[in-house]
């Protein structure tokens, strides 16, 4: 086994949640409930298949994004894997709706940090170990940084 680390490449502006399915009909799934969640968003999803063509399946809405989530599967190079990138839209909106859709087993991580992909190789073929996600903690909050926090998710409109 070979341990190898691949670059993520996230378009300006965009979020990505990177994770793990078992069928062909992932793209779609996960076309439809982007398309339903957020109207207006642009987004792409890109799926490898682990077995028959072996080919990266993708659909969505905007070329550019559509292009980038191809890149970045076939950079990947592991079956059954996905990335769906997204502008207008974030991750915590739709996490709990791709969550639920049959062929998803697992999501590495949603981000729009810098972002590598552990990745094993075997005469087999390839997965995804892990990921780091953005850098390392700098130190912990101090009293100032808990109320900035806290304002910051009011400004945001995900607390009263």
């Amino acid at each position: 086994m070979e341990l190898k680390i691949v670059e993520i490449k996230i378009p300006d502006g965009a979020n990505l949640v990177l994770g793990q399915s078992h069928f062909i009909k992932t793209a779609e799934d996960i076309y439809e409930v982007m398309a339903g969640a957020v109207p207006g968003a642009k987004f792409a999803v890109a799926f490898s298949e682990a077995s028959g063509d072996c080919l990266v399946r993708t659909e969505g809405n905007d070329a550019s994004l559509i292009q980038a989530a191809r890149d970045n599967s076939l950079a990947l190079a592991c079956g059954h894997t996905f990335v769906l990138l997204m502008k207008g839209a974030f991750p915590i909106n739709m996490l709990n709706a791709i969550k639920t859709v049959p062929e998803v087993c697992s999501i590495f991580c949603a981000t729009a940090n810098p972002l590598q992909a552990v990745v094993a190789e075997t005469g087999l073929g390839r997965g995804i170990m892990g990921v780091i996600d953005g850098f390392p903690p700098k130190g912990a909050e101090s009293a100032s940084d808990v109320e900035e926090r806290r304002n910051l998710l009011r400004r945001f409109g995900y607390k009263l």
